[in-house]
């Protein structure tokens, strides 16, 4: 187990998915995180994931945020505080 830099225990809980179906593309997240674990991108009527300089950026149906260097996560839980919609999955990760 981790611990705090005056000693206490502290377990990370790492994001591991993001429910596109649940996420509003509000962006909190991705402010408050420093890693660069999530980005925003579109998502047609197909459910199928644009970039916005992709040539088929006006069939955007939202936009959300997606998983883009998961393994950079540290596990801190800012995105999860600062999420609205509970869209976030976190998991300790045994070690």
């Amino acid at each position: 187990m981790a611990s705090t830099r005056d000693g206490r225990d502290w377990k990370p809980e790492y994001l591991v998915a993001i429910d596109p179906a649940k996420c509003i593309g509000c962006g909190r997240c991705f402010k408050v995180c420093g890693r660069d674990v999530m980005t925003l991108k579109g998502i047609n009527d197909e459910g199928e994931y644009i970039d916005d300089d992709d040539e088929d950026a006006d069939e955007i149906e939202k936009k959300v945020m997606v998983m883009a260097d998961g393994g950079a996560c540290i596990g801190c839980g800012a995105c999860a505080r600062v999420c609205p919609s509970n869209c976030q999955k976190h998991e300790a990760v045994a070690a």
